[in-house]
């Protein structure tokens, strides 16, 4: 919807949302690790702490979600500035991100009650949750953009307020195991959520310093490579989705001391993984005249659009199965081996590439040649650990 007010808004959203995104994947340990924790309390038979845990985890999130909304109030134009905004794009970027900040500590409670029934093997609720606050969201964009004329500014309104109804939602989950702070609770919690924060923000990095590079190149530039990577980020998550169920029943099992089941288990993760991506590179191919100008009718936006997008649609397989492993790594609590990974991929793959990208004048398919090779990487490194006997540790 921002796409069809005009070139300046996608491209002021293609940077705040990029730093907003960034903040909340940031802090995504609040599902992935809950998940994991609680995972392995549910099949040891220790339901007191999984639910201690949740309540932990709201703790968090609040603190962090209250750190996060002062940052990015005091220190958003100069986010955007380092981001390569300028004049226009800079104001629209300005008024999404301040709005849109105001949503972090309801993001992050949704994240810990998703993380707190994704542990338990309740996929229905938050499934329900979400479903509702995102068509909440579809129609309130419509409303506050085009019915009252709010332009940016009504998109960042109506997510922050679908972000409240998800919070809502999920709080009575959270607070039926609540007790005070307690560091000693919060500790393991912790030790995964600083490997996670690590490996997320080096891979945010990478995207962050993409949407910068490409900014400094013209306002079509990179608001092509924010059609791209929304459709990255939507078809991540969509992946996701065998990751998380991936880390759901990989904890449980070794924390029942069935090693040989959680093995088995993820070698169908990742085998359905690869199909999947197999699929969505033969969907995107047919797309590739129709999906962009779902974004945008811009020409010279959906030119750009056309350099890269093979590239994006022939990484999904690769894709799938580094989401496809990393559920199942995280769900063994091997986070510290994902982190190192990580860094690694991106400063010795990365960062060479996309710094070569400018003065080599490679463009936008010379970023998405680099996110591919980051990509390749990470499956490298992922499927050697998963082929070795080290992240299947059983016991509570």
């Amino acid at each position: 919807m921002v796409g069809h007010l005009g070139t300046t808004p996608l491209a002021g959203l293609a940077i705040a949302g990029t730093l907003l995104a960034s903040a909340f994947w940031l802090l995504n340990f609040l599902a992935y690790g809950t998940t994991a924790r609680v995972a392995r309390f549910h099949g040891v038979g220790r339901p007191v702490e999984a639910r201690g845990l949740a309540g932990q985890a709201l703790w968090l999130a609040l603190g962090l979600g209250a750190v996060l909304i002062a940052i990015f109030l005091l220190a958003g134009r100069l986010m955007i500035d380092v981001m390569g905004g300028t004049g226009p794009v800079a104001d629209e970027a300005w008024t999404y991100l301040w709005i849109g900040s105001l949503g972090a500590p309801l993001v992050l409670i949704a994240l810990a009650g998703q993380g707190y029934l994704r542990g338990v093997g309740d996929m229905w609720t938050p499934l329900r949750v979400l479903l509702a606050a995102n068509v909440l969201n579809a129609a309130l964009e419509a409303v506050f953009i085009y019915g009252f004329g709010w332009g940016i500014a009504g998109s960042a309104a109506s997510t922050v307020l679908a972000q409240g109804v998800a919070a809502l939602w999920f709080l009575p989950t959270l607070t039926a195991g609540l007790r005070r702070p307690a560091l000693a609770a919060m500790r393991p919690l912790i030790r995964i959520g600083g490997d996670l924060f690590v490996r997320t923000g080096a891979l945010l990095i990478a995207f962050a310093l993409a949407t910068a590079i490409l900014a400094r190149q013209g306002a079509e530039v990179v608001a092509a490579h924010e059609v791209a990577f929304r459709s990255f980020i939507f078809l991540a998550l969509a992946l996701d989705a065998l990751a998380i169920a991936s880390q759901t029943l990989i904890g449980t099992n070794l924390g029942a001391g069935r090693a040989r089941w959680a093995r088995a288990l993820a070698r169908r993760a990742v085998g359905w993984s690869f199909v999947f991506g197999v699929l969505l590179t033969g969907a995107l191919i047919l797309g590739a005249d129709l999906l962009p100008r779902i974004f945008t009718d811009d020409p010279a936006v959906i030119a750009q659009v056309g350099l890269m997008w093979p590239l994006f649609a022939l990484m999904q397989p690769a894709n799938a199965v580094v989401f496809a492993l990393d559920g199942v790594l995280i769900g063994a609590g091997d986070t510290a081996y994902l982190k190192w990974a990580m860094l690694a991929s991106v400063v010795l793959v990365f960062l060479p590439l996309a710094v070569a990208t400018p003065i080599l004048d490679w463009g936008i398919r010379g970023i998405w040649w680099a996110l591919i090779a980051l990509i390749a990487a990470r499956l490298a490194f992922n499927a050697t650990r998963f082929a070795g006997p080290r992240w299947s540790v059983v016991g509570g």
